[in-house]
């Protein structure tokens, strides 16, 4: 059952749920108007017949005004006290009017009755009404009627007229709601074609075409537009990633190969080139499982792995990086400390560990000899903690520096490789300062150096923990754990 057939069968349902309900009130409210109508019509005939007869003399005698009645097509009888008729107006052609024995007795009791019979085989509405004399005793009665055959035909003819306008109005209403439905889910049927095509052509660079981009249809293209540009996106990130992957590994097994067809064929007998041999296969495993760990970490980060948080004191981890940056630097350039605050946040020390000193490697290995690497901690007004890895290296020109996060990319191909770097270091450092909600920037100028900045929000720690002696250290007046890591 398409869904064009769905929409108009409960839009056809729902109209003639509609008209049935319209139809039932606007024929009720009709035979109540038609009804009250002929009810205060005989109801205003028999007072104005029984004041005349009251009026007479002798009311069980007198004659009933025809001209009164007959205006009215209205029927009327007078009987006495007994039922026996002692005038009739004409239109009854003699014949008496039913007169239930019920209803002369609440006549005869002071009470007009309005009641329904059958009269020469046709419905009537009769009202029954005493008649007194002066001194109020009850002589007589006087009936009146009206036909009721006038109101069940027209009441028939409006129900007929119902039926069929409301079947009209439903035969109409189903094709206009097919034509309708079709034409707003003729988008959608685009939409269809146009995703199987793309299934098909593994084009993903095809977008949805709305007709109207504000309404429904069009925020559901807009939205299924984002999800093929992200799928886009990450298709090509894969595609990207098979091949560098493909490229960095191709060269250390290359290297690899070499070595193993060079001891095969004699090498192996020269221990200087047997030992040659080794260490420069050494050096490219290691390089590859530098590569797999990276790549192993990233994605552990796109699958949302959960770090092991803890408060992390920054400034001593920032003196542990500054020490194994004096190690890597090894007298080839100045590390040194800048600007020093105390603080503390909510972080996974490891990761935050690797951070920088992805920072501090990217910043050594684009250092000339004789240049300078600088950290500093700041603690901002504003809860936040910036972090900053400077150096005075070769810089990174305008047009690199939307790139520099990208995974494999590398300013220097060649050197890079030769330092042994897989490209990933920055993209990791990226995905570690923003699974702590924290924010990381760059700033660089050709032959001047660059300097990353790291933000990262302040851990909030609970009153609880004020007597925590750690924190009471972190907390007294003039206290550095930089100084006082290094006495």
């Amino acid at each position: 059952m398409t869904l064009r057939f769905r929409l108009t069968f409960w839009y056809t349902v729902l109209l003639a749920l509609v008209l049935v309900i319209f139809a039932l009130v606007f024929r009720a409210f009709v035979a109540n108007t038609l009804y009250n109508e002929l009810e205060d019509t005989i109801r205003s005939q028999t007072e104005q017949v029984v004041q005349i007869l009251q009026s007479n003399i002798d009311p069980s005698r007198a004659r009933i005004p025809s001209a009164i009645v007959l205006s009215s097509q209205a029927m009327a009888q007078a009987t006495t006290v007994t039922g026996s008729i002692v005038e009739s107006t004409p239109n009854t052609m003699g014949l008496p009017m039913p007169l239930p024995v019920s209803v002369l007795e609440r006549n005869l009791a002071g009470e007009p009755v309005l009641y329904d019979t059958v009269f020469e085989g046709k419905p009537v509405r009769v009202y029954s009404s005493p008649v007194r004399t002066s001194n109020g005793q009850i002589v007589a009665t006087v009936q009146v009627a009206l036909q009721l055959q006038p109101i069940i035909e027209t009441l028939e003819i409006i129900r007929l007229a119902l039926l069929a306008g409301g079947g009209l109005a439903l035969l109409l209403a189903a094709i206009g709601g097919a034509v309708i439905s079709g034409r707003t889910l003729r988008p959608l049927r685009n939409f269809t074609e146009t995703a199987n095509h793309i299934v098909t052509a593994q084009d993903l660079q095809e977008r949805l075409v709305a007709p109207d981009p504000h309404d429904e249809v069009g925020q559901l293209a807009e939205t299924f537009n984002k999800m093929l540009e992200r799928l886009d996106i990450l298709f090509n990130t894969q595609q990207q990633l098979v091949a560098d992957v493909s490229h960095e590994l191709r060269t250390p097994l290359a290297t690899i190969q070499g070595n193993l067809d060079l001891l095969r064929r004699g090498a192996a007998k020269d221990p200087s080139m047997l030992q040659e041999s080794m260490d420069a296969m050494n050096s490219e495993v290691a390089r590859m499982s530098r590569l797999v760990r990276d790549l192993l970490l990233l994605a552990e980060s796109d699958a949302g792995a959960p770090l092991q948080l803890r408060p992390v004191e920054l400034d001593t981890l920032l003196l542990e990086i500054y020490r194994e940056g004096m190690l890597i630097a090894n007298n080839r350039l100045k590390m040194r400390l800048g600007h020093e605050d105390q603080a503390v946040i909510q972080g996974d020390p490891d990761r935050l560990k690797q951070l920088l000193l992805n920072l501090v490697n990217n910043a050594i290995a684009y250092t000339p000899d004789g240049g300078t690497v600088t950290l500093s901690l700041h603690r901002r007004p504003d809860n936040w903690v910036r972090v900053a890895v400077a150096d005075t290296g070769v810089g990174i020109a305008p047009e690199d520096l939307p790139h520099i996060f990208d995974r494999f990319w590398r300013q220097d191909k060649a050197r890079s490789r030769k330092l042994g770097g897989s490209g990933l270091g920055l993209s990791i450092a990226k995905s570690i300062v923003e699974a702590h909600g924290g924010r990381i920037s760059v700033e660089s100028e050709l032959g001047k150096g660059t300097t990353f900045e790291v933000l990262l929000p302040l851990a909030r720690i609970a009153p609880a923990a004020a007597n925590d002696a750690s924190l009471d250290r972190l907390a007294s007046h003039g206290y550095n754990p930089l100084q006082a890591s290094s006495e």
